[in-house]
């Protein structure tokens, strides 16, 4: 097929880091300009992922008729404003996580869901760990599956990083909660009913820096997760169904240098005795999602599927933050 040409919006580090180099590895694709509201900066990040064109604003990127595609990795709070304009100006949209700070805002995406494609970018939705992992549930090997735990941390103390700004749309359930809700709709294939939280707030910052929650998905199904901005670094999936279990070692962060693993126990013991590993070939989460999409603007016509996905992640983030203040179980809105 025809490269998909893309645009960055912004030099954001998960973008110039992470998503960048994965989508320089794919013939699918080009990365043909960035933008930033400072051009020297647009260029400095440009030059070393050899990005061809550079703009010092961002409706500059918006007006260039040779993009098709638009990466929107801005703070929080401008993923629906610039979202917005991407694709009043034609632009498909594949947007950071979480696509908004409410459920509510992004009802003035809607209208252009029919007319270019609206994603947002959970890469480890197109990781094989993710795939192979649902596929093992899905054929029966741990039973029905019951429940699911779900720890990610990090700790990060920087009171000017947009992780630890509450006005921008900072915090642990945002920034990494959000997995763990992708997760439970991943493996379960359903939607939670209610959900309920307790939540930690920095003093200082604002922000929820420790936060627990609970996902019913009815039928006997939970998932439990604890997030935190202010804690060792870990991450784990735990899958308990009624004849085993399944436990994903890097879930979300998976190296793309080296081969990912997950664990199958047959519950025969308490010890490793009942184990087997599955070892995955080396991948690139970013590229396969990028791959994804270009797919998906070549052979797909648009639908409010990507976005009607978001907007469920959102009411469920929306309803843990009710949770927060209610001190009840809230339903999904």
């Amino acid at each position: 097929m025809t490269p998909v040409r893309w645009g960055i919006l912004s030099t954001a580090l998960i973008g110039t880091q992470r998503v960048i180099p994965g989508m320089l590895k794919s013939p699918l694709l080009q990365v043909a300009a960035m933008a930033s509201r400072d051009v020297e900066r647009a260029r400095a990040a440009a030059e070393p992922l050899r990005i061809p064109t550079v703009y010092g604003t961002y409706e500059e990127l918006l007006a260039d008729p040779s993009i098709e595609a638009i990466y929107n990795p801005l703070p929080n709070h401008l993923h629906v404003p610039m979202t917005l304009a991407a694709v009043q100006a034609g632009k498909h949209v594949l947007c950071e996580k979480p696509i908004a700070m409410t459920a509510p805002e992004l009802e003035v995406l809607r209208p252009f869901a029919s007319r270019v494609h609206i994603r947002e970018a959970f890469m480890v939705r197109h990781h094989p760990q993710w795939i192979a992992a649902r596929d093992e549930v899905r054929r029966g090997t741990i039973g029905e599956l019951r429940f699911m735990q779900v720890p990610f941390s990090y700790r990060n103390l920087d009171p000017n990083n947009i992780r630890n700004r509450a006005d921008i749309g900072g915090g642990a359930l945002y920034d990494i909660g959000c997995y763990a809700v992708v997760a439970g709709r991943w493996f379960f294939e359903a939607e939670p009913q209610r959900v309920v939280a307790s939540v930690s707030r920095d003093l200082n910052f604002g922000t929820d820096t420790t936060t627990s929650g609970l996902l019913d998905f009815g039928q006997g199904r939970q998932l439990v997760f604890t997030v935190s901005t202010q804690a060792a670094r870990y991450q784990r999936i735990q899958l308990v169904g009624t004849e085993g279990r399944i436990e994903i070692e890097i879930p979300f962060n998976a190296p793309t240098g080296k081969a990912c693993r997950y664990w199958v126990d047959n519950a025969s013991a308490l010890d490793e005795s009942g184990y087997r590993t599955v070892e995955l070939p080396v991948a690139d989460q970013y590229q396969l999602q990028a791959e994804a999409f270009s797919r998906a603007v070549r052979e797909e016509a648009p639908t409010a599927a990507g976005l009607d996905d978001a907007a469920m992640n959102m009411r469920i983030i929306d309803a843990l933050f009710a949770s927060e203040r209610s001190g009840k179980f809230e339903p999904i809105g």
